[in-house]
């Protein structure tokens, strides 16, 4: 079974380098060399791409230990700290960094993927780039500068918190993209509504590239921001631990399509039983990453909790979009439910919903007794609140089969961010 993304033409020379990247893992990175040990697998073991499946996951947590065991970049880093000339951070669910080294050859790939990405989604060396995302450790900020410079496009580092500067750039500057998060695009939108009484559509953009946060693949989401816009909305995923963006979807495509050319292997697989899962229409399963050419912190089949539905295939490339990440995942009566999807189905009911949602929680998940309890706000035109209360949590129990309570609230009185929306709150 072939459960990989690696196109056809490219998995002769990515097995080759993989295979010598695993010889030398083995010998740099104490961390590794006691995984394949205490596993009982060798770097000789990977006698096809498809063998993969063979080697143990690496996870986050086991990333955690190992930086705690051995900081600042962990026993897996596998190169000195005067050899890194740059470092990011995720910090994942606990709040805590977790550092990501970068070496000149990993800066240099990680800018070729990048700008392929972006590329993909459209972007040419005529386009001028509002980058509504912070350029400090966040892995979107300066490896996406080093794409937009390598593709010729003019960057405009707005960064968050700057939303006035971000309109005066888009007006003065005469920008044809926003690269930010889905949540930032929308709550730009709404700032120049609001604040400023001026309809988005005014200033003229026509691309608008999102990441960072499932958001920009959910159709009524989407649907919802280039009405605002009058834009075409594009997504991209990546990964903090291995690239700014692997992922990304050409304009008028029915998901996003692998862009990490030869530098990663992406497996599809179980989340349950970790076993591959062919990447085929109507399939879902989770991104699984390997490094072949990485210097510093190469990852062997890291399980990044990214949850993708194949939406279909273009010629023999199939076409993804994230449905959530398991950290996000709630279980209602049995039933995997995602927030995205939630706040997706809610925004379905626009203008009568503003689109905003906040799943509340009496105790941490994922398990949560029933039922769901969902604040979502009126929008302008709401008509009968308990009558579109009782129409939205009916929507809830057909489409996603579990039982919710819906509360209306006022426009504006949930709280918006400038990166990443949480769609969850402790009560």
């Amino acid at each position: 079974m072939t459960a990989h993304f690696v196109a056809a033409e490219d998995i002769g020379e990515v097995h080759a380098s993989l295979r010598r990247r695993l010889d030398l893992l083995v010998e740099r990175s104490p961390f590794y060399a006691d995984l394949f040990a205490e596993h009982g697998i060798a770097p000789a073991a990977l006698e096809s791409l498809d063998a993969l499946s063979k080697f143990p996951f690496t996870t986050k947590h086991m990333l955690r230990e190992s930086q705690a065991a051995a900081p600042p970049l962990g026993r897996h880093a596998g190169v000195a700290m005067d050899r890194i000339i740059r470092v990011h951070a995720s910090t994942g669910t606990t709040g805590k960094p977790s550092w990501v080294g970068v070496t000149r050859a990993d800066s240099s790939a990680w800018t070729e993927m990048t700008a392929n990405a972006m590329h993909t989604q459209g972007l040419v060396a005529s386009d001028v780039v509002v980058h509504g995302a912070g350029l400090t450790l966040f892995v979107g900020g300066l490896p996406v500068r080093d794409a937009i410079e390598r593709i010729g496009a003019t960057m405009v580092p707005i960064g968050t918190g700057a939303s006035e500067k971000a309109v005066l750039a888009m007006s003065t500057l005469a920008a044809t993209t926003l690269h930010s998060t889905p949540s930032y695009a929308r709550y730009l939108a709404e700032y120049i509504r609001e604040k400023l009484g001026r309809d988005p559509r005014e200033l003229g953009l026509g691309k608008i590239m999102v990441g960072g946060e499932p958001g920009g693949g959910e159709p009524a989401f989407r649907a919802h921001l280039e009405r605002e816009w009058g834009a075409t909305v594009t997504e991209g995923l990546g990964n903090a631990d291995m690239a700014p963006i692997l992922f990304a979807e050409r304009p008028g495509t029915a998901g996003m399509r692998y862009t990490g050319g030869k530098h990663v292997v992406a497996e599809l697989v179980d989340p349950s039983s970790g076993d591959p899962v062919e990447p085929e229409p109507g399939a879902t399963g989770e991104l699984v990453y390997t490094s072949v050419d990485r210097e510093c912190c190469a990852l062997v089949r890291f399980r990044t909790r990214d949850r993708v539905r194949v939406t279909g295939m273009d010629g023999a490339t199939p076409l993804i979009r994230c449905v959530g990440r398991a950290d996000d995942m709630l279980i209602v009566l049995g039933v995997n439910v995602f927030p995205s999807a939630v706040r997706d189905l809610v925004h379905e009911f626009h203008p009568r919903t503003s689109g905003a949602i906040q799943i509340v929680l009496p105790s941490d998940g994922p398990r949560v007794e029933p039922p769901l309890n969902v604040e979502a706000e009126w929008g302008e035109a709401p008509g009968d609140r308990d009558e579109l209360a009782r129409w939205i949590e009916r929507a809830i129990r057909r489409r996603l089969t579990i039982p919710a309570t819906v509360t209306l609230v006022p426009p504006g009185s949930i709280a918006r961010s400038e990166m990443k929306t949480s769609l969850t709150r402790r009560r």
